[in-house]
């Protein structure tokens, strides 16, 4: 019988000595108790070890025995798979028959290891877990109620979707009743489970729930003023969804949900406070927003905006007390990770769908250390789709309060008043442009207010009305403004001169021009002053610099003043410092930029680019061959090399051809276009195309090679990969026919028998490109072939004649070669034909043709 497995007493002890020394501080005890830990996953019956000390062995102190079940759930998640029959048997009967175990931490952990051995496919194969968790839910005693609800409510976050299908014979039927009658339950603890149950199915418009949704909604309103707020914040939060999926049953009590949420927008507890104040926002993307809110707007405006004020807490956790940090080194773990965005070609502007959500740099991202999202920011985000929404009209209540805010003598309220000027920006644009003139000094003086984050939340508002201030004449506000914040940018507040950055440095592009000198000595200026997280920041903000300024940064003067601290840098960081990437990407934005101009650097630039993917390479094969004894690269540093590489190819054109042939490039981008992790792909097929343009002689003989792969990335499902292959493909085939086209210059006799089989595909590569010498010769060359065998164009003579019009302006003698050949087939089919024919052309093709060849 399994159920009589005894645990051996030595074995118990190891277990529990490994267990106290895994939770000490010490870095190197923690490296070899996961080592022992692996050790003994060979043995089958470790995990029963595990359960044991959990569920079985209560003389063991409570964090101990939650410990065993944490270990043990990693391992279900592991190798759940490979647990002998027994094993798992006695893991599941000791989790049911201990869910209701007098520890709240006991119960929870039971719980969590419930779960997950659900989660992992095992709901079809526990069939007993559901009805029995249901059953103990009718228990006399707390602690198993509670703790079956509690396994319940995780099942129903994890597995919602099984839940909800007919693998389970739609186990919902009966558990949506059942969660139903519980939201009366005496206990507060169970009342919030059962909700948090519930709320799982109503974005998925479970039909359970809908089949109960008229008593569901009774239940909330019922429980709209508990005492309890964990049950406050559920019943906000499900009207938040409903607002989505059924706000045909909330119409008809709108206004007393709207007066609702108003107080619950002011909770004591914050929780509650911010999932009511998702309400707006939800609310402000329905068709019915303006009808049902604009009565409230007068009560609504108030409590939003005295929601966007910093709490005691924020402040006290943002150091708002202390001003002058720059000196103060900075703590490695405040710094982010970086995550470097691969390079996207050709699409780019179109956004690839997974980059979306980084790319929304305009979102009110004012105060990044606190915990993400709170009341501040979700009440300024509401502010700020409402301002969308009603317009000018939301100005009759903000102005008042906003003349007020905005001159406040206590710093906290004129901050909230300066982040509320900034949140109204893009809907109410125009109603505020009147204001403007006088608004724009007063915020120009505020970024020098004596408290830091005002400072920082004053850059982001300017930001917001970037637009406008570079509309004007530059020397009432523009000017004033650079200055000021150019200073800021050197603030000696590190969230100060972070939010000097963010300020829009795309916005104001070419206006910038002018003042290129003045921007650059004082970023250069910055290099000495700044700590290290600020360097990155600084290196992000030359290369958005150089993306939006482009070609006009390529003046010897201004190239004096920002390559020597940028190479400096470079010379002093080793192959493996993670700062390299910032300065990698910033230096492919400043090559691309310069052009020419960087030549004289691009030579040890381009070299430990291509010594660091060889690193990462060699690396990677050790790691492959002797996992024990090499650790894994970082394939961040080939990936930001790769992309550096593409910079240098775009930006110095044909001059990198010395450097491509004295290198081994093309043997290690074959490996790249082979890895395992699609960031690689992608970046490699990047730099292909960039090489394909700018010295396809190199690539040709690799040809052969590379299309296959190619050919197999053309997946849909990793769409950036997909996408840059796609686009090298085409570069390939653009050289491709023109080295044809070239061909058939030289010998048409020898080529032009051919020209049915290629001219299709050869006219549709060289239609995309624009006017240039490459295309030019090409273009003679085909035109010279179709002379020689005009039968073989004729099948496909509309390709010919949409490539011909592709040029805008062809010298002379090639623009009579394209009249002779058009006139000529013309002539030969006669008037009748040719109108047939001509009809089929597209409106802008026909157009052209008749205004440029008369036919």
């Amino acid at each position: 019988m399994e159920c009589q497995w005894k645990p051996d007493e030595q074995g118990l002890q190891q277990i529990l000595q490994l267990l106290k020394e895994s939770q000490s501080p010490d870095t190197s005890t923690q490296r070899s108790v996961q080592q022992r830990l692996e050790q003994l996953n060979q043995y089958p019956d470790f995990n029963n070890y595990l359960i044991f000390v959990l569920t079985k062995l209560k003389s063991e102190d409570e964090p101990t025995r939650s410990l065993s079940g944490l270990i043990l759930k990693n391992n279900v998640k592991a190798h759940y798979q490979n647990f002998p029959n027994g094993v798992s048997e006695f893991i599941k009967s000791e989790c049911l028959q201990n869910i209701g175990d007098s520890s709240p931490l006991i119960r929870a952990t039971v719980g969590i290891l419930i779960t997950t051995i659900a989660s992992k496919g095992e709901l079809q194969n526990w069939p007993e877990l559901l009805p029995k968790l249901c059953l103990l839910l009718d228990s006399e005693d707390y602690n198993t109620c509670e703790g079956a609800f509690g396994a319940l409510q995780k099942i129903c976050e994890d597995s919602a979707e099984i839940l909800d299908s007919d693998m389970l014979d739609r186990p919902l039927n009966i558990m949506i009743p059942k969660f139903l009658q519980f939201f009366k339950h005496s206990s507060p603890k169970i009342r919030s489970h059962a909700m948090a149950c519930v709320n799982q199915f109503i974005i998925s418009r479970t039909q359970a729930l809908m089949l109960h949704i008229d008593p569901f909604i009774e239940n909330l309103f019922a429980l709209a003023t508990d005492e309890e707020p964990e049950v406050r914040k559920n019943v906000c939060r499900a009207l938040v969804m409903l607002l989505e999926v059924r706000l045909d049953r909330l119409l008809p009590h709108m206004h007393n949900i709207i007066e609702y949420m108003l107080q619950r927008t002011q909770d004591q507890d914050e929780n509650v406070a911010l999932e009511a104040c998702e309400f707006w926002l939800t609310l402000a993307e329905q068709p019915v927003c303006k009808e049902v809110l604009c009565g409230h707007l007068s009560q609504l405006t108030p409590v939003l905006v005295n929601g966007m004020k910093y709490s005691e807490i924020d402040i006290i956790l943002l150091k708002g007390d202390i001003e002058e940090d720059e000196a103060i080194p900075d703590n490695e773990q405040d710094i982010r990770p970086r995550f470097h965005r691969s390079r996207t070609v050709a699409q780019q502007h179109e956004g690839d769908g997974i980059e979306e959500d980084e790319d929304e740099d305009d979102e009110l991202d004012d105060d990044d250390t606190i915990s993400d999202w709170n009341l501040r920011k979700c009440s300024a985000a509401a502010l700020d789709v409402l301002a969308n929404v009603f317009r000018d009209d939301l100005l009759l209540h903000i102005l008042p309060l906003l003349k007020e805010l905005l001159f406040h003598p206590e710093w906290v309220v004129k901050e909230s008043g300066i982040l509320v000027l900034g949140a109204i920006a893009e809907g109410c644009m125009q109603g505020m442009i009147p204001y403007l003139p006088e608004l724009i000094p007063h915020l120009i003086q505020c970024l020098s207010d004596k408290k830091a984050l005002v400072r920082s939340i004053t850059c982001w508002t300017l930001s917001r009305y970037a637009h406008w201030v570079v509309s004007q004449p530059p020397d009432i506000y523009l000017k004033p403004l650079m200055t000021e914040l150019l200073k800021r940018i050197l603030d000696s507040n590190k969230r100060v001169q972070e939010a000097a950055y963010a300020f829009g440095l795309e916005e104001a592009c070419t206006e910038l021009v002018p003042y290129l000198a003045f921007i650059l000595d004082t970023l250069v200026f910055a290099f000495s002053k700044y700590q290290h997280k600020n360097l990155l920041i600084l290196y992000d903000a030359i290369g958005t610099l150089a993306d939006s300024v482009g070609h006009h940064l390529n003046k010897p003067e201004y190239i004096q003043m920002l390559m020597p601290p940028l190479i400096q840098k470079w010379n002093q960081l080793k192959d493996e410092d993670k700062d390299l990437f910032p300065l990698l990407e910033c230096l492919s934005s400043v090559a691309t930029a310069l052009q020419s101009g960087f030549l004289p650097y691009c030579e040890p630039v381009y070299q430990r680019c291509v010594n660091l993917v060889q690193k990462t390479l060699a690396q990677a094969m050790l790691h492959q061959s002797q996992p024990d004894q090499y650790e894994a690269p970082d394939k961040d540093f080939m990936i930001v090399a790769l992309d550096l590489l593409s910079g240098l190819a775009e930006g110095l054109g044909g001059t990198i051809e010395q450097l491509v042939a004295r290198s081994n490039i093309l043997t290690l981008m074959y490996q790249c276009m082979q890895d395992k992790m699609p960031e690689v792909r992608q970046s490699s097929f990047a730099l292909l195309g960039d090489l394909t343009k700018a010295c396809f002689q190199h690539v040709k003989s690799c040809i052969a090679d590379f299309m296959p792969i190619l050919g197999t990335n053309l997946n849909p499902e990793l769409i950036s990969v997909c996408n840059n292959a796609t686009w090298a493909i085409g570069e390939i085939s653009i050289q491709m026919a023109i080295t044809i086209g070239r061909l058939g210059y030289v010998c048409p006799q020898e080529v032009a028998p051919m020209l049915q089989q290629f001219i299709r595909p050869w006219c549709t590569s060289l239609r995309n490109i624009r006017d240039n010498e490459e295309k030019d010769s090409a273009f003679r060359g085909i035109c010279t072939m179709i002379s020689v065998n005009p039968g073989g164009v004729v099948q496909d003579f509309i390709f010919f004649c949409d490539a011909v019009a592709s040029w805008v302006n062809p010298k002379d003698d090639l623009r009579d070669m394209f009249y002779k050949i058009l006139h000529g087939f013309k002539n030969q089919v006669g008037e009748d034909n040719w109108r047939r024919f001509s009809d089929q052309f597209p409106m802008p093709l026909k157009e052209r043709l008749a205004t440029f060849y008369g036919v």
